[in-house]
């Protein structure tokens, strides 16, 4: 059983998920960050250098060899959705957490993340601003919708209100081991 956490970047998967893990007592896995390690370069570095295409395929290997593992908490990628193979795998591997936020709240968290810039690329000719997250929650959302079995607003939370949200909805079989520190 997985829990994978999909949304925007800036969402909060990759700060969530850790703490959803330990709650539970999981591992768990950024799939960007593995994707960086496989690569051996950051993200930004691949799609210039390599391209999109290049970049989902290593992405698509990344998801592939997680949900191969058990009792595991995924934080993707904002378009980890994108891949058709990637969403069968959310799907069958167990609940399936989209945190959501506004446009605006997203941009406000991905401008006061000063690794983004230099790790992340942008994804439209746009140059990431609030016209850009428009574009692309365009094209995502009904992505995060078909897989979703749980939505979170993150929004005006904490990560720990955030985390007891997703722990009340997730089914009695996951929670039952429960760490409750």
């Amino acid at each position: 059983m997985t829990i994978t956490l999909i949304g925007y970047r800036g969402s909060g998967k990759s700060s969530i998920a850790p703490l959803i893990a330990t709650r539970l007592g999981w591992q768990w896995a950024d799939v960007d960050r593995l994707i960086e390690k496989k690569a051996d370069k950051t993200i930004k570095d691949i799609f210039e250098q390599e391209g999109e295409p290049a970049f989902r395929e290593i992405e698509r290997e990344v998801v592939s060899e997680l949900f191969q593992k058990k009792q595991m908490v995924i934080a993707t990628g904002g378009g980890t959705v994108l891949s058709s193979q990637n969403r069968d795998h959310f799907i069958q591997g167990g609940p399936v957490i989209w945190l959501k936020a506004s446009v605006e709240g997203l941009f406000e968290r991905i401008s006061k993340d000063p690794i983004s810039e230099e790790t992340r690329p942008s994804l439209t000719s746009k140059g990431g601003g609030i016209e850009e997250i428009q574009e692309v929650l365009q094209q995502r959302e009904p992505f995060y919708k078909e897989c979703a079995t749980i939505k979170i607003e993150t929004e005006n939370h904490t990560f720990d209100s955030i985390v007891k949200k997703i722990m009340q909805q997730l089914p009695n079989e996951i929670t039952a081991g429960e760490n409750q520190t």
